[in-house]
């Protein structure tokens, strides 16, 4: 691992507009309008035009595309690229633009982008100096066009490639078969994406289903600028028409509905008279969005198959989730399109090398860093690490008093009242750790130039009273509790704060954007899936443990990866503080692993994992040093957590069978036996007296016929498919109990 002195980067960066020319015969009379970043704590006031900063960085994003080309570029302009935009309510606000919006201006004035032979850029323009400023200005005054004269301001979506390969992919799978699985990250644009879908393939009737009611305004709003100009119309119980209304009209028309809702119907078993239209209805496509939440539950299944049909018609099922790790084995490879962190970061930094410095549309995802700090070594304290995993116990470290004795394991003192931390001197701690002023060690809260960079966090605890006893120590805390910091609580269900969570939120990072304050928010689930909170810059994850669900890790952790345009800058970095350090590098390593279907034993996995620490370092915090992980290392740290895992539970763990991860190739076998005799025998070991390993393991064949058939939805398995499935799940299981000894045997002789 590489070590560095404490120091976070800036979460909000500048950006830089500029235009340049090259002096040869292919680009004589033509212009090139781009943007660079920026990084710079100075104010837009002391950043004037064409000065040596605005230059400096100008000509490092250019170099960056034309020295592998052998032309010299000559720089004409640069400022910051910065705007002022009028609120609904004539409030103004700064904002970022980017160089497309400049190009769009010349567009709209009549001119077009210039063709160079033998280059991959297309954003030439042949104008003026002048013309290009001209150009710049106009954006910074609003401007539709160099002349401010009214065009048509429907601006039509331009997808990006990844989701017209999502789109064209499916419409092709729609032709031969109905189900179709978008295992694609957050922002990916799964709304805009999928009704593109409906709109090409034309058709009639299509529902959307969701766990999150919330999410009806996003898809109300997307529906516009996908449909504007056609005849389709848009349905839900408060956006649109009502379904009755849509059937009776001969548009074609995208009804939204909440799952909720309809598995309260009388018609799947429910309590209530409602929703007959929708399970009458034949309905030509259903979207299922956030597809792993509750479809797997005996009731979300059934409510699903009673609105798709499949013996009735030809409905066509669109699944969109950011993490199906949980649904995946119900859809083939074909079924199935991926879209990860890994891809769209490498597509953000190998745009310019494939597209010589022409506007990168993922300029405005930001970058991830995974900070990790071993809580218990923190607090010099271990009474919190849980025997079973070896792993930071949140549950135990943030409990409450219920003022019953048998859940309390002691009597509640008199100095307490319910609902108290029972450990509220280590909580104190804690928060006092995180604003500590120190010249060694730095931590996220504890100076002002760090609370700018978090302004607006979002901390997951482990429950309802948890967050609420978090929120009354904070308040007392002298740094959370002096009035700069608005601490919201969304947990639970029926607190008044969190009736109304999303709107909660946002009201308190408007009002603490005027006053120059922070926001933190508590949660112990809701808003971590399916909605935007645009402004937060981290997250700390206080809650789970080593068994945490991949799924769940990254729903969380990508909430804070939001893209974000305010104040003039861009959102370029988000963080994620982790206070359990074993349990981060295996969500990493699951969610690389999962995520990107990697072979399960092949040899890319490492280099995968490579790929995702350059895009999303994460980085152990010790004292003031911070480590940052390579693959090797983080496998082999992981390793040993595993094999000490163990050790601890006498090998008596179900959870190890980790073929991700653990190999049975990389070890030698041959020591097997000799191992026997120095551990003895695991109690969860098959009761055989001697072992052969060739006749036990997995051949190749046998191992790629086991993922086959994994893969293969369960419904279209024969009994001799069952029946073989089954025996070579044990036999892999068998193996990995094999491979865990000599994991073990390995790292005591070597560690």
């Amino acid at each position: 691992m590489e070590k560095n002195n404490m120091q976070f980067t800036n979460t909000f960066n500048y950006k830089v507009i500029y235009a340049f020319t090259v002096n040869d015969d292919n680009h004589r009379g033509l212009i090139k309008i781009g943007d660079a970043t920026l990084h710079s704590s100075l104010t837009p006031d002391k950043i004037p035009p064409n000065c040596s900063d605005l230059n400096q960085a100008a000509l490092k994003r250019i170099r960056a595309y034309t020295n592998t080309v052998g032309i010299t570029p000559i720089l004409l302009h640069t400022e910051l690229a910065i705007k002022t935009v009028k609120n609904k309510d004539n409030s103004v606000k700064i904002e970022a633009f980017r160089d497309y919006d400049v190009h769009r201006i010349l567009e709209n004035s009549g001119i077009k982008r210039a063709k160079i032979e033998e280059t991959t850029g297309r954003e030439w323009y042949r104008i003026t100096k002048e013309f290009a400023v001209e150009a710049i200005e106009a954006v910074k005054k609003n401007y539709a066009n160099l002349s401010n004269t009214s065009i048509n301001e429907f601006i039509p979506v331009i997808f990006r490639p990844e989701q017209k390969e999502a789109i064209e992919r499916t419409v092709k799978q729609f032709k031969k078969g109905d189900r179709m699985l978008w295992n694609a990250k957050m922002r990916f644009g799964k709304t805009l994406s999928a009704l593109e879908v409906i709109r090409i393939c034309k058709y009639k009737k299509t529902i959307i289903l969701t766990h999150r009611p919330v999410v009806n305004d996003g898809w109300y709003e997307d529906f516009g600028k996908i449909f504007y100009g056609t005849n389709y119309i848009y349905g839900s119980k408060t956006n649109g028409y009502n379904l009755e209304d849509l059937l009776e009209k001969d548009n074609n028309f995208v009804y939204f509905a909440s799952i909720q809702d309809l598995r309260g119907s009388e018609v799947i078993g429910g309590k209530f008279s409602k929703n007959h239209a929708i399970f009458d209805t034949v309905w030509d496509c259903v979207i299922v969005d956030e597809a792993h939440e509750g479809t797997k539950t005996s009731l979300g299944d059934e409510t699903i198959k009673a609105i798709v049909k499949e013996k009735q018609g030809n409905t066509k099922l669109l699944a969109l989730s950011g993490t199906p790790f949980n649904i995946m084995d119900e859809y083939d490879d074909n079924s199935i399109y991926t879209w990860d962190y890994i891809m769209e970061q490498e597509c953000k930094y190998e745009w310019d090398k494939q597209h010589f410095g022409d506007s990168n549309p993922y300029e405005e995802l930001p970058e991830l860093r995974i900070y990790t700090y071993n809580l218990g070594d923190l607090l010099h304290n271990s009474n919190y690490i849980t025997y079973e995993d070896k792993a930071f116990n949140f549950h135990e470290f943030f409990r409450t008093w219920t003022s019953d004795y048998k859940k309390d394991n002691a009597q509640m003192p008199p100095t307490a009242n319910i609902g108290d931390f029972v450990h509220e001197q280590d909580v104190q701690s804690f928060l006092n750790l995180m604003t500590k002023k120190d010249d060694v060690s730095s931590y996220p809260y504890s100076k002002d130039e760090y609370r700018n960079l978090f302004k607006h966090s979002l901390w997951i605890v482990p429950g309802v009273r948890e967050a609420r006893a978090l929120k009354e120590l904070m308040l007392k805390h002298p740094v959370f509790g002096n009035g700069q910091f608005n601490i919201v609580n969304v947990a639970g269900n029926n607190d008044e704060e969190s009736m109304d969570a999303l709107n909660s939120v946002k009201t308190a990072i408007r009002n603490a954007e005027k006053l120059d304050t922070y926001t933190i928010t508590i949660s112990c689930g809701k808003l971590t899936t399916g909605v935007t909170i645009k402004e937060w810059t981290c997250v700390f994850m206080l809650s789970g443990s080593f068994s945490t669900s991949a799924a769940n890790y990254l729903q969380t952790i990508f909430r804070v990866q939001s893209p974000c345009n305010k104040d003039g800058k861009i959102k370029t970095t988000a963080y994620v503080f982790d206070f359990a350090p074993d349990r981060t590098l295996k969500m990493v390593s699951e969610a690389v692993s999962v995520s990107t279907k990697a072979g399960k034993s092949g040899s890319d996995d490492k280099k995968i994992l490579g790929k995702f620490l350059n895009y999303c370092p994460v980085i152990s915090v010790t004292g003031s040093q911070m480590e940052e992980y390579k693959a090797d290392k983080l496998l082999q740290q992981l390793k040993r957590a595993y094999a000490d895992k163990v050790v601890r539970n006498g090998f008596d763990d179900n959870n190890l069978y980790n073929d991700e991860l653990l190999k049975l190739q990389d070890v030698d076998i041959q020591k097997f036996n000799d191992l026997k005799g120095i551990i003895g025998k695991s109690k969860a070991a098959p009761k055989q007296n001697e072992i052969v390993i060739n006749e036990q393991g997995l051949t190749n064949e046998q191992y790629e016929e086991l993922e086959r058939m994994k893969k293969k939805p369960k419904r279209e398995l024969t009994e001799e498919e069952k029946a073989k499935l089954e025996e070579l799940k044990k036999k892999k299981k068998f193996v990995m109990m094999l491979f865990l000894y000599c994991v073990v045997f390995l790292f005591v002789c070597h560690f």
